[in-house]
């Protein structure tokens, strides 16, 4: 096993936790649809925290898997993933009562949730930062990851902290589009990311 492997297997079992905690409430409230009262805000909520992590995880691979295993490199990803862990487990009420209604327990979770998502994104970057500054695209990986960070938290923030049903909505459905879009293009071009990453994919204009 290598030292990416190794790193990888813990990393990976971490941030697979995560999809599992909503999947399993997601099969809980399903089991129980008789006794509460669903509506959609919480599994449009459910749906961006699953795919935010499915694309943290390809941030993983992309870029750690020619890191130098360190003890602080687990640390700092063990924060990482821990920090969605915990996102991941207030998406859905872990008690299921007669009457409950989901919506509240959106709007009692949601900008926790949300801001939780943001910190581990911003903190992977960082984590992040040294290996993309000795890439030789390290000018664009760092436009490109300031781009990322700008719209995720244009569209997640205000998503955390608004009362309307439409605006959250709106900013949510985007963030997913944007995901989906990205997962469509990555199944055209597969390997596209790792091009970028690595200086070799025809789309960079060298001199």
């Amino acid at each position: 096993m290598s030292a990416f492997e190794f790193f990888f297997s813990f990393y990976g079992l971490l941030l697979g936790l995560s999809l599992a905690v909503i999947a399993t409430g997601a099969a809980n409230t399903i089991q129980h649809r008789r006794k509460l009262r669903i509506g959609w805000l919480t599994p449009l909520l459910a749906v961006f925290v699953a795919l935010d992590v499915a694309s943290f995880w390809d941030l993983a691979w992309t870029f750690f898997r020619d890191a130098p295993f360190s003890y602080g490199l687990l640390v700092a990803s063990l924060v990482v993933a821990l920090v969605y862990f915990i996102a991941a487990s207030l998406v859905f009420p872990h008690e299921i009562t007669d009457g409950l209604s989901l919506d509240d327990h959106f709007w009692a979770n949601r900008k926790v949730v949300l801001l939780l998502t943001t910190a581990a994104n911003t903190l992977a970057i960082l984590v992040a930062a040294p290996i993309i500054a000795a890439k030789p695209t390290a000018a664009f990986l760092a436009l490109n990851f300031a781009g990322t960070l700008a719209v995720y938290a244009a569209l997640v923030l205000p998503a955390a902290f608004t009362r309307s049903r439409k605006a959250f909505a709106v900013l949510t459905g985007l963030h997913i589009g944007l995901y989906i879009v990205s997962a469509i293009a990555s199944a055209v071009a597969p390997g596209m990311a790792e091009q970028l990453v690595d200086g070799t994919s025809p789309m960079l204009v060298r001199p």
